[in-house]
């Protein structure tokens, strides 16, 4: 399978990433592994040198073109001046022949050294960008299921609050019932900290201000869809949680 999959890969033209700018944004939030950063500098280098030894080329040749006119030109002179300048020319013309085809040849091999670099980049560059997807993956999986779980507890949080509300305002009717509106107005004097009715409603005072978008903010959460969630669980749990609250009021 690895076989196949390296021979299939050998088959494939890869572009010249460093010099595609999507290639560049795969990095853009966690920036480019030390693996990339390597083959991203030697591949930058072979690019260099190509341009180097293009222009080194082209300025041998012209050197080459002066050289032999100016051999062609001496060829007929008999003075030892100009025998000299011709013997210079010749080994000159030699060098820059020799210097040119060291250049051509180190031209012809570049191209299969950055593909080769540029293929390495490639790999690097994949296992980079499948670790991340298989992180995000995992993260996401995550993430999801806390928000699984929040939700739920949103929804018992819901049924709770909404159970506080009701049993507010039937406790407040019975005392009305019981003791009369008179009575009860005096006592609401002596302890007004409380509401009737629902939280969401609650006008805002000084320790409880909110904002327009705080107030759509809770009354989204209140809007919930109440499946998935154990309505009986819930229930148990809220009269646990009442006869707690009585247990404590007690013992105080």
């Amino acid at each position: 399978m690895h076989d196949d999959f390296q021979s299939a890969i050998a088959k494939i033209k890869v572009p010249m990433l460093i010099l595609d700018q999507k290639w560049h944004r795969l990095f853009a939030l966690g920036g480019k592994p030390a693996a990339v950063k390597e083959l991203e500098a030697k591949e930058n280098e072979l690019l260099k040198r190509d341009a180097e030894l293009k222009k080194e080329l082209k300025d041998l040749k012209k050197v080459k073109e002066n050289l032999v006119a100016s051999v062609m030109s001496n060829m007929e002179g008999t003075s030892d001046l100009v025998s000299k300048k011709l013997d210079d020319d010749k080994r000159l013309l030699e060098e820059c022949k020799e210097r040119i085809e060291l250049a051509e040849q180190e031209l012809r091999d570049l191209p299969e050294q950055t593909k080769e670099v540029n293929r390495e980049l490639m790999m690097a560059s994949m296992d980079f960008c499948y670790d991340k997807l298989r992180t995000n993956s995992t993260e996401a999986e995550e993430i999801t299921n806390w928000i699984k779980d929040i939700r739920i507890q949103l929804k018992k949080n819901v049924i709770r609050k909404h159970n506080r509300e009701i049993n507010n305002k039937e406790i407040y009717s019975y005392m009305h019932d019981v003791f009369g509106m008179e009575v009860l107005n005096l006592f609401d004097m002596q302890n007004g900290d409380f509401y009737i009715g629902v939280a969401d409603d609650k006008p805002a005072g000084d320790d409880s201000k909110k904002s327009s978008s705080q107030s759509q903010e809770a009354a989204d959460l209140s809007k919930v869809d109440l499946e998935e969630v154990d309505l009986d669980a819930v229930s148990k749990e809220t009269k646990e949680d009442e006869n707690s609250d009585s247990d404590t009021t007690l013992n105080e």
